[in-house]
């Protein structure tokens, strides 16, 4: 099977909402919440994909030609590649009914699992989404991420509870999802998280804890007063807080104030594995990609998620040698070129 032909077949059955564009950038299915589509006019999941694409690349090829690695380590755990899968939640009310959250969680993680890389998976007000995202990971042997929504502190530990189990290498939380219109008035409540709360959840977690929802150079500093070992620069793909900045405009800000104290990853329109390069070279030790990855498992399966990776992974070691950059740490800011619409 090739990338293109499970994108075709994606297609025929991840409606109504998603299209399965062939280029993911927010257009088509714009505001549609319940859906892929951002919030309010839309316009954010747009600018988080243009803004990628006005970061340009120099290129050098006067350099010595060695084999390109793109093996990154993380919390005690060796990848070939720095991108991740994204954390989906409640599948079927977003992107049809093909699958169960299970269902899509097991086919994700494993399809992820055999190319080498881990994926986040995701929570909702269904408790079951939760509860078989962790025995998905199980199954695995703690190779994947799960992903708590700010519920109340009770909640909160029950879910953590479901995480030790799981035997998952690290767990994340998307502080952000406090603005996802259909968590509010919920049973159970979620919202926003003091440092001092969030402090208590790093403590229960008792491993290595990832903050998603940063969006500022003030909000890292608190996720790192709080004790986390790892943020997600992301604006839930424009889903909760319409007329955000861009990602990209904002991980470089980020970035410095972090100063390497605790790892930076960001999402938020990142489609190919250029973008992936581009994130690196501003300083991002890794990359998420959400949209693209239900596509692969809607199109492909687990197969589906192998062919995705693999483009991604290529389209990386490509631009790098391009680049005289032959491992991760020798891609440097110096690599890219940023004209003044960005800046």
């Amino acid at each position: 099977m090739e990338y293109q032909e499970v994108v075709k077949n994606a297609r025929t059955c991840i409606g109504p909402y998603c299209k399965a564009c062939n280029i993911c950038n927010g257009a088509v299915c714009k505001n549609t919440m319940p859906g892929p589509g951002a919030k309010g006019i839309g316009e954010l999941a747009m600018r988080n994909y243009r803004k990628w694409q006005e970061v340009c690349i120099n290129m050098d090829t006067i350099c010595e030609q060695k084999k390109v690695s793109t093996e990154i380590e993380l919390f005690g755990k060796r990848f070939h590649d720095p991108f991740f899968a994204g954390p989906i939640g409640a599948v079927k009310l977003h992107y049809g009914e093909k699958y169960t959250d299970q269902e899509y969680n097991e086919l994700l993680l494993s399809g992820c699992a055999k190319s080498g890389i881990a994926a986040f998976t995701g929570d909702g007000i269904d408790s079951s989404v939760m509860i078989e995202a962790a025995a998905a990971i199980g199954k695995l042997g703690g190779l994947g991420i799960p992903t708590v929504k700010p519920w109340d502190m009770g909640t909160i530990r029950e879910k953590m509870e479901l995480v030790k189990k799981s035997g998952a290498f690290a767990v994340a939380m998307d502080i952000d999802a406090a603005g996802l219109p259909f968590l509010r008035n919920m049973n159970p409540p979620a919202g926003s998280k003091s440092v001092e709360e969030l402090k208590e959840i790093v403590k229960i977690a008792e491993i290595p804890f990832i903050l998603k929802g940063i969006m500022t150079p003030v909000g890292a500093q608190k996720a790192i007063e709080a004790g986390v070992q790892g943020i997600v620069v992301s604006n839930h793909g424009g889903r909760v807080l319409d007329q955000c900045p861009a990602t990209a405009e904002v991980l470089p800000s980020i970035v410095k104030v972090v100063n390497g104290q605790i790892k930076v990853f960001v999402d938020g329109g990142i489609r190919t594995g250029i973008d992936v390069f581009k994130a690196l070279a501003m300083g991002a030790d890794a990359a998420l990609i959400a949209r693209p990855f239900v596509t692969a498992v809607y199109g492909g399966g687990e197969e589906g998620v192998q062919l995705y990776a693999e483009k991604i992974s290529a389209e990386l070691k490509d631009t790098m040698s391009m680049c005289g950059a032959f491992s991760l740490n020798e891609i440097t800011e110096e690599m890219l070129w940023l004209n003044e619409s960005f800046l």
